[in-house]
């Protein structure tokens, strides 16, 4: 790994301390402000409202001003919009404040990916991938200790967030080698997707849907818990790290069977955790934290699994554009997460919550069982190989082991505007 990659992701995991401790902060303060249910699911679904905006819109951005001006402006806007968070407590604010938020942290990722997609070719590509991908999940889960710093109900926590956003520009701004080449104009055919790999389709915006909800409203979920910030605070990041280390050995499995059973398997445990944790939160039983920390290493298992077993019956060279429409697909789900669980909330209560990941996780296994009746199984050897994933852009996708480079024009090197300049003359 060279010295430039290390350089980029402590900058970018730097910054996702900000930003995961951000994200939970904004449920416990909404919820400290009286904002409804309904309401607090409309806010976080707008992250992901900017998030699916970002990956339309961010590459011409950064086409047209550059990688650095466009990390420089992002970053700017996100820390900014942290600290208004703090000042303009409203739910309307909020909500308009979210989807920027969200635009701004895709293009912070697509600019970052952007380089380490320049500094890995060759073998090192399926290793750096994963290394990024980890990385991402334990900042995150980083942030989440954080909460503990100071008041949720004072600025102090949203300035916090915005200094360690803007901190997070500096490894990047500084960086020596030339900007490298953006290409994200491929649109994604879901019809064809669909008719590919159905089960593919319906496992990225299930996955999408119970991440979402957990990253949403999982702080809401516990201050309806009447939990303290410190275990609000351990609760995700139990979640959070459980998906860091549950992830590996079951896409482990998934490489040495039907990846259909595992993910099916996944799904059903998936459900059964959440209505344990429905019992837990009904009876007033004790186990959250371990319940929490199996979810999480389920949970976030699916996405991986959906796209892989999508890779498994696309045709050669299709592989990049298939995961840009899953991910759009699973960014779908994400958006309406948080709606369908303060929608769940107000009807029975902190519940709804673990009710709409058991219900969506197991209408994904009996879909996968109705699959497994239409369409035989791939053999074993001709699947590929599973690795980590991490909801971040889809420019990551390029790094992808699985994505060969020399099919996709996105991934060839850039050459610097002098040499081009030459050429012509």
């Amino acid at each position: 790994m060279t010295p430039t990659i290390l350089i980029l992701l402590s900058g970018l995991g730097l910054l996702l301390v900000g930003v995961g401790l951000l994200g939970t902060l904004l449920g416990v303060r909404a919820t400290l402000a009286e904002f409804s249910n309904i309401d607090i699911g409309l806010i976080m679904g707008g992250y992901y409202a900017g998030y699916i905006a970002g990956t339309l819109l961010v590459p011409r951005v950064i086409r047209n001003v550059g990688h650095i001006r466009s990390f420089a402006a992002f970053a700017a806007v996100g820390a900014s919009a942290s600290l208004a968070f703090g000042l303009l407590v409203h739910p309307w604010v909020w909500l308009l404040l979210r989807m920027f938020s969200g635009l701004c942290v895709v293009g912070l990722y697509m600019v970052v990916e952007s380089w380490l997609n320049e500094q890995s070719a060759g073998p090192a590509r399926g290793r750096i991938f994963s290394i990024y991908m980890m990385s991402t999940l334990v900042a995150l889960g980083a942030g989440q200790s954080l909460l503990l710093a100071g008041d949720t109900s004072e600025l102090t926590l949203f300035a916090l967030a915005a200094i360690l956003i803007s901190l997070g520009v500096v490894p990047v701004a500084v960086t020596r080698i030339h900007e490298p080449r953006i290409e994200n104009e491929v649109s994604a055919k879901f019809t064809e997707l669909i008719r590919a790999t159905p089960f593919g389709f319906i496992g990225a915006l299930s996955a999408g849907l119970v991440n979402g909800a957990f990253w949403g409203m999982t702080p809401v979920f516990g201050q309806r818990l009447e939990l303290g910030d410190g275990q609000i605070a351990m609760l995700m990041s139990a979640t959070i790290f459980g998906g860091a280390i549950l992830q590996w050995p079951i896409g482990h499995l998934s490489d040495r069977m039907d990846r259909r059973t595992v993910l099916i398997l996944t799904s059903f445990c998936t459900a059964a955790v959440a209505a344990i944790t429905a019992l837990i939160v009904i009876r007033d039983y004790p186990g959250l934290i371990v319940s929490a920390f199996l979810h999480g290493g389920l949970m976030f298992s699916l996405y991986g699994i959906s796209v892989a077993y999508s890779y498994d019956h696309m045709e050669p060279g299709h592989a990049l554009e298939a995961t840009r429409g899953l991910l759009l697909i699973y960014g779908v789900g994400a958006l309406c997460g948080p709606l369908l669980v303060g929608i769940a909330m107000d009807l029975i209560g902190q519940v709804g919550l673990p009710v709409v990941s058991a219900t969506t996780t197991a209408t994904l296994a009996l879909f996968g069982l109705y699959r497994m009746s239409r369409r035989s199984a791939l053999p074993v050897e001709e699947q590929t190989e599973d690795v980590p994933l991490v909801r971040t852009s889809p420019v990551v996708l390029e790094m992808h082991p699985d994505v060969d480079p020399t099919v996709e024009p996105a991934s060839e090197p850039t050459r610097e505007p002098e040499l081009d300049l030459a050429d012509r003359e």
